[in-house]
């Protein structure tokens, strides 16, 4: 075997492996995008009393999601959590909406906590979104405020939901933390060698943004290795009126514990 006819070979071999890793991705993906804690169907996720269980029939699964649901509250906070956990570790802190007088609605992904089934398309996480939005909408019809809230992943689920809003009634506030211009320049910042046709959810965050109508929060955390505050700089160039809070000190899991960012959520909802 000459040199060339060597180099050749292991040249090949390269672009195939090359091939095998982007097939599995594209078929596999769901692993690295979703780190879901399953729950068992017995599990009581519910247990003060303003905090009602739902469970929401889709196509092909059943989602669960939790309700706290005031007496007479000013609005809802419709919240829409990241890739990791559960509403077991997500739906937490509810006295914040208590002491703001907001309702709180959180659902949990295909797969994730006690919801079934599987996700298998980024239109089938917005469809699934939708449809919990369709469930608890008609309860705040009229002087009701609404806010949109979306954390990291949830942040481009969040856009796309405003967005839709937007056409007939804008939420009154649309909040979305740790946001990404798009999963395909997140993608490239720490996968570089992964091409965008690879991924089969772009969540183009940039191309929904303008479409917002009403106020818009954009939120980081200043010291967020996973999803840099480039991202909400970029999004604020395509919408100026947007407003950007970054949290000095903050990580992308800790954000939520800073006062700075209690305060500055609990002043948006004050104002509404």
């Amino acid at each position: 075997m000459t040199m060339l006819t060597s180099v050749l070979a292991l040249a090949a071999l390269g672009v195939a492996l090359y091939m095998g890793a982007l097939t599995w991705l594209w078929f596999r993906q769901e692993r690295l995008l979703f780190a879901p804690t399953v729950l068992p169907a017995t599990h009581v996720l519910a247990t003060a009393q303003d905090v009602h269980e739902v469970s929401l029939e889709v196509p092909g699964a059943r989602l669960s999601a939790l309700h706290l649901r005031l007496p007479d509250p000013r609005g809802l906070v419709f919240f829409l959590h990241g890739n990791a956990g559960c509403l077991e570790t997500w739906f937490t802190n509810t006295d914040f909406y208590r002491r703001s007088n907001f309702d709180l609605f959180m659902l949990d992904y295909r797969g994730y906590g006690k919801s079934t089934g599987h996700i298998e398309s980024e239109a089938q996480l917005h469809a699934d979104v939708r449809a919990a939005w369709d469930h608890v909408a008609p309860r705040y019809a009229g002087q009701k405020r609404i806010v949109i809230y979306g954390r990291s992943l949830g942040s481009g689920l969040a856009a796309r939901l405003s967005a839709d809003l937007s056409a007939k009634r804008a939420p009154d506030l649309t909040v979305l933390v740790s946001p990404y211009r798009s999963m395909a320049a997140l993608a490239a910042e720490h996968y570089g060698w992964v091409p965008s046709w690879v991924l089969r959810y772009p969540m183009r965050t940039d191309q929904l943004v303008e479409q917002i109508r009403g106020p818009l929060v954009l939120v980081d955390g200043e010291r967020d290795q996973l999803i840099a505050f480039h991202h909400s700089d970029a999004l604020k160039a395509l919408v100026p009126h947007a407003s950007v809070l970054r949290i000095a000190g903050a990580s992308h899991g800790d954000i939520h514990e800073f006062d700075a960012y209690l305060d500055a959520l609990d002043n948006l909802l004050t104002k509404l």
